[in-house]
This record gives C-alpha cells, structure tokens and sequence, in this order.
C-alpha cells in the first residue's frame, strides 16, 4: 500500500467543512525534478541544432561579423555599397535615426554571415565530392589528393563537429550512366555463362541500353535533383516494408556479445548495466553530442540511419509495413518467462542508476506469476507472415486492455528479453557458436519482439546479444551502439566483487507493471497455429556455423600487401568452387554512407579474374592471378562506395519501370536472380573505445544474418584485430546441396592454401 500511495500526487476528500486535499510531496518533487530536466533536454538540443545549424562556422562568428560592420559603420565606410541604406528605408519611419542605422548594420551583416555559411557548406561539398583518393594505392598519395587533404583539415581544424554537423553538406548520391552500368553488369556475369547464353543477355542488355532505359534514366535523375537520395526511400520500402513474409531470420539481423568474457554471470546485473549504458548512449544521440564517423580520419560518412535506433517499430500492415519513429520514450518493455513487464527508466527527472535497474529486473526473475492466457507466445505474431499478423492487430488489438499492452511494446524505447536459456561460446562445448547464433537469430520464435528496432537478449548464464530488424538501418549503425554499449559496461560502469552493479540500492522504486491482455481463441489459434508454425518451419531449417579463424589474420594478410576484405572474398571464391563444383552470383555488402542518407550498395564478387585464379592450378601462377583478382576485387569496392555500383541503380529503373508501366525482359532477369552467396563484412572498432591489443580477451565476436537463398549461403565476417577473423554461415537444412560446416572447413581450408601461395613465394624470393 505504501508503493500505491507515492504513485498518487494528491489526494481529497470532500467534508461538510470543505475540501480536504492532501498532497504527496515527494511525487510532486519527481514532478518538477522531471519538469526541469525536460526544460534542460530542450534546451540542450536547441543549443546543439544551433551548432550544427551553422557548421562549418560558428555563433560567435556572428557577432564577430556584426562587430566588424559596426566599426566600419563608425569609420564611415560603408561596405555593403548602400545595401544598409537600403535596408534602413524599409524599416518603420518611427523608429530613431541611430537605431535605423544600428539594427539596418545588424541585419546586413546577419544576412553577409548566412552567405558566407552557404558558401562554405558549398565549398565543403565540392570537396566531399572528389573521391580519387580512395582509388589510390595504399601509401601513395598524388598532389591532389594531399592538397585536398590539407584543404578539408584546415575546414575541420575549427571547433569539433557533432553528429550531424556534416548532414547539409554531404554531396547526394550520383545516378551512374547506362552504359557504365550495363557495361559492369554484363562483366559481372560472363564468368557465370557460357558463349550462348552471355551473347543472349548481351543482346537483350542492349535492346534494353537502346529502348527502355534512356526514358527511365531521365525520370531516375530527375528524381536524384528532387529527393535526398534516389536510392534509399524506395529500397526501404520495396526490399523491407513491402516484403510480406516473415522478417523473422529472412530480414533480420543479429550481434553478439563479447566472445571471451562475461563481466558478471548476474543476469540482472549485466542487462542493469547494459540498458543504463544504451541510456547513456540514447542521451548523447538525441543531443547529437556523439563525433561523426569519418573515413582516413577526415571524410564524414553519413549519421542519417541513427535518428531512428531507439523508439521506433516496424508496424505490420496489409499490403506494406511502415515504420514508427517517436522521441525520448521513458520506458521498456520486457519479456520473462511468458510474461510482458513495463520498466519505467526515469526516477525523479534522471534515468535509472544501473543498481536501480538491477533491482527492478531481479523482481521480474523472482515474480513466479504464470502468463496470462495466450501471452506466452504473443510474439510469434511478430515471427508469422505480416498480413495475418497486420489483420489481428487491427481487429483485436485496437482497444481496450490489448491496445494499451500493445502500444507500451510499440512505444518503448526497445524491447527487452531476460531469457531462461544459457548461451554464448565455449571451446569445450561442440557447436556452442551455432546455438547461440541460432538463440540470437530466431529464439523460441515468441520470445522476441521482431518487429522492434532491437531486441536486447539477457541469458541467464550474463552473456548477451542483441536481435535486430533491417528496414530502419544496416548493421554498422547498430555495430555502433554496440560497441558504445560493450566498452562503456565493462570498462566505465563495472560490477562489485560479488557480480552486482556498483551503487546503492534504491528501495523506494515503483514496481514494474506487468502488462494486461484479453486474448481472444481466434488469436490464440493464430499464434499457434499459423504464425508460430510457420516461424518454427523457418526457424528448425536454418543451419548455422559459427567458424573462428585464429591461424592468422588481418596482420600477416597486410604484410603480403593485400587487402583483407580482397584476400577473404577470393577465400570464399574458392570455398564456393570447392564446395559446390561451381561459380555463382555472389553479393558483398558495400557502403554508401559518404553520400547523404546513403545505404549500401553491392560489390559482385565473382568476377573473370576470381574464377581464373580459382581454376588455375598451376602454382606459378596462381599468386599472379590472385593478385589481380584482389586488385579487380578493390576496384570494385570502391567504384561500389563512391555510387557507381551496379544493383542500385538497376533496381532503381526497376521501380521507375512498375511506375510507368514499362515492360523491361532485362531488368525482370536481373532482378530475379538469385544470390546464392551473400555476404557482407562486420565492421570493428568504429569508436576505439577499447585497445583490443592491450585487452585481447574483449574483442566482439560479430554478427550474422540468415540464408538469402533456399540452395545458397549467408556468410558475415568480421576481422578481430591481428590474429583472429570469425564467421558466421548459415544456410537451409532443407537443400541437399548446402552444409554450413562442410562450407566453414572449405573456408579454413582456402584461407590456408591462399597464404601457402605467399610462403612458397617468400620462400623463393629468399
């Protein structure tokens, strides 16, 4: 009773003297002390818009500007050549003279200082458009690109950015020619045709260059001058929002935890600490305090994908989701044992200490209350086909208890999932990897919440992951937080010498409120029946392997003067060959994000050099070809990042094509075939945060994704420092032609005889 009474702010009584009123003097402290801090948060973010408003100058070189027409004002030179004349006639008659005079100085020296802005913001696109740089050998500089260098330092050299500072000034995305565009894609495909086949896509690729294509490439560039980007509106909605099957394992994406260390084997402790450090990191994001990303240091790479990180859910629809983006949601929702719980992070205008946290989840462990009917799986609405589940939502959970439940899930921050399982990797335990991937990709299937922005998974044993959906952001923006998250755990917040978190304990905390549903047969049919089968279906057929490379890593690769990416690229060329007795289209993940809300855009893998150096078996060689084929390889990638790839651009005239009802047989071929290994890299040590060469233990063990065909492979990677690369692959049970273990021993076995080339080669020029 007494928790009751402090969650009500006043109470009265109505007595034959009057009314009787009480008030609780400490819920109007946490009133105000929330009032205060809201004032301050506005404020703040208001300063920071200003900033990042202005950049590349400053607010004080406004004054600086006014100053310096004032004094030319009072020296009689007159620098605006009469325009302050003519600002001082327009103003009011009523006015006095000096004051005409004074505020006509201000206005004009306001408005030279707003040119000025534009001129500079100008002056930095142009130079955030010269991208030669990035196609110049490692270690060789041309005069150009050092003087650029030295031209973007000195815009950079003033005060320090903050996250989207650079936004106004990033160039827009390039729509690529068609005949560049059709000439890379034929390349890219020759090696997987044969004569008769490759002159057939030949003829109809330029019927299409000749017919459809100079109409759609108009209408494509027109776009590009009216949109932010001409790319990414319509991949978020035909390639995420519009897909009707389950997002579950097909669209989303997955992190993992530190590979070597659990800081506490306390499961409240570890979520307690981890929650309050994505606080910590939501503040800094909201106020834009966090430094932009910058390749070489310099170049600022686009922030737009992190705007929607937390408070945002994907919401189903009948015939396309969208997606809900809403600001500073003050609390989470968590999932334990068939229950849902609401978790308020805010206690008297401040977020929850990561003590109070750990208090608050371990009263959701201890509750031993069983879940309301139908709430233990609810979730797998989340996992099914999207129009059953978008029909549901709307038909019974559109009022009344289950639209209140519903909307705190929707509404909060991100979902959280204290799991009764123990997860993570242990060299003792055969195919400990694979579990804990497969945990993290699809659970039980309703004990996440796919369709928010994240899902953060708490095990029982302190190991953790996080579950992510895809159509808000790629998996660098939330590699990001994650490692914000991981470093700020284990090496600012800490734990005590029993595994709990440091600080008091708080006892004067509301209690959690465990959320109420009134679940209809119907939709508990669904769940069981139809969404949860189907996610089972697609979750018992994916097979994972988890495969961790320490022979060598990206030191020894850079010695033998090779890109990393290159060398493993051409290692699963070679895996691919050995494994299935042939080539086939092959998607790496590229980047963007030097453009303005730039996403990813694909790097073709298979390539006439790659299949060449793969047949050869002559040794002398083999080293030649490889090295060409990792040259072809980077060129690639950097023709991919600085916006002239291939597959953006043809899905582009795509979409333009369904728009004007143009029938295109080529962009129809292109657009249906099937990627059969898609692979993509996991960024590291974007905030260098933790030196991994000092702590090795606390590297991150990457992420991964599920299969993108029924007959093919998924396989992320992520280079761990100097020594060690881990992979994730994973395919379907279902084909007879795929194994993602037998694949993982062909990429070990390729990794080995790639460096074998190098060591006989050191060895002959020794």
């Amino acid at each position: 009773m007494a928790e009751a009474h402090q969650a009500v702010g006043f109470q009265f009584t109505v007595t034959p003297d009057g009314i009787d009123l009480h008030l609780s003097r400490e819920v109007l402290k946490h009133i105000y002390l929330s009032g205060v801090t809201s004032w301050i948060k506005r404020a703040i973010r208001f300063k920071n818009g200003i900033l990042t408003g202005v950049y590349p100058a400053s607010p004080s070189s406004w004054l600086i500007a006014v100053i310096a027409i004032m004094s030319t004002m009072y020296a009689r030179i007159d620098p605006s050549l009469g325009m302050i004349d003519t600002i001082k006639r327009t103003l009011p008659v009523r006015l006095v003279m000096q004051t005409q005079t004074v505020l006509s100085a201000i206005l004009f020296a306001t408005g030279l200082w707003l040119s000025l802005i534009l001129m500079l913001r100008y002056i930095l696109k142009a130079l955030l458009s010269y991208h030669a740089w990035i196609f110049e050998s490692h270690g060789k500089m041309s005069f150009c690109t050092k003087l650029w260098l030295v031209r973007l330092s000195n815009m950079f050299s003033g005060r320090r950015p903050l996250l989207y500072s650079f936004q106004a000034s990033l160039p827009r995305l390039p729509v690529p020619s068609v005949d560049d565009t059709i000439t890379r894609y034929l390349e890219s495909v020759r090696p997987l045709l044969d004569d008769e086949q490759y002159n057939q896509m030949e003829v109809v690729a330029n019927d299409f260059k000749r017919d459809e294509a100079p109409k759609l490439q108009k209408y494509l560039i027109l776009k590009s001058w009216w949109a932010t980007n001409y790319v990414s509106d319509w991949w978020e909605e035909y390639i995420y929002l519009r897909g009707r099957s389950p997002i579950m394992v097909n669209s989303n994406f997955y992190a993992m935890d530190l590979l070597y260390m659990i800081p506490t084997h306390r499961q409240a402790a570890r979520a307690g600490n981890v929650v309050h450090a994505m606080l910590q990191y939501r503040r800094k994001l909201e106020r834009g305090e966090h430094a932009p990303l910058r390749a070489l240091g310099v170049v600022p790479m686009c922030s737009y994908q992190m705007e929607r990180m937390f408070n945002t859910t994907r919401i189903p629809g009948i015939e396309t989701d969208f997606v809900q983006h809403l600001s500073d949601r003050k609390h989470l929702v968590v999932y334990h044992k068939g229950r849902f719980f609401k978790v308020w992070l805010y206690y008297g205008g401040r977020h929850l200490w990561p003590s109070e946290l750990e208090t608050q989840f371990q009263r959701i462990l201890d509750d031993t209350t069983v879940p309301q009917p139908g709430e233990l799986k609810l979730a797998a609405l989340t996992a099914g086909n999207r129009v059953p589940w978008a029909r549901s939502r709307l038909k019974y959970f559109s009022q009344g208890v289950n639209k209140a439940s519903l909307e705190a899930i929707e509404t909060s921050a991100f979902f959280l999932t204290l799991d009764d399982e123990a997860h993570g990797y242990d060299p003792d335990k055969l195919r400990s990897l694979d579990l804990y991937a497969k945990s993290l990709l699809h659970g039980k299937c309703y004990d996440r919440w796919f369709d928010k922005s994240f899902t953060l998974i708490a095990y029982k044993n302190g190991k953790l992951g996080v579950n992510a959906e895809h159509s808000w952001a790629d998996a660098p923006i939330v590699g990001h937080m994650w490692e914000y998250v991981l470093a700020t755990d284990c090496f600012h917040l800490g734990y005590t010498e029993e595994g709990h978190c440091k600080g008091d304990i708080n006892k004067g905390l509301p209690p959690t409120a465990k959320l109420q549903w009134d679940i209809p047969l119907e939709v508990w049919l669904l769940m069981c029946l139809g969404s949860k089968v189907v996610a089972i279906e697609i979750a018992d057929d994916v097979d994972f392997h988890g495969c961790l490379f320490d022979e060598f890593g990206k030191g020894l690769i850079k010695k033998s003067r090779t890109s990393p990416d290159a060398f493993i690229q051409l290692a699963l060329q070679l895996a691919q060959f050995r494994d299935k007795g042939e080539f086939c289209l092959t998607y790496e993940a590229s980047m963007t994000r030097m453009f303005r809300e730039g996403r990813t855009e694909t790097v073709r893998s298979c390539t006439i050099e790659s299949t060449a150096f793969v047949r050869v078996e002559d040794c002398a060689q083999r080293l030649d070809l490889f090295r060409k084929a990792a040259d072809k390889h980077q060129n690639m990638y950097r023709l991919a990042m600085t916006g002239a790839g291939i597959d953006r651009h043809l899905f582009c005239l795509y979409i333009m094509s369904k728009y004007l009802n143009i029938d295109s047989p080529f962009l129809k071929q292109v657009l249906s075939e099937p990627w059969r290994l898609s692979t993509s890299q996991t960024p590291q040590q974007q905030l260098n945060m933790v030196d991994i060469n000092k702590f090795p233990r606390y590297v991150g063990a990457g992420g991964g994704f599920g299969p993108v065909a029924d007959d093919g492979y998924g396989v992320s990677y992520i280079i761990v420092g100097e020594n060690l690369i881990t992979f994730h692959i994973s395919s379907k049970f279902s084909s007879p032609e795929t194994d993602s273990y037998r694949f993982g021993q062909n990429i070990r076995q390729a990794m080995l005889d790639i460096r074998a080339l190098f060591d006989q080669n050191d060895k002959k020029e020794m």
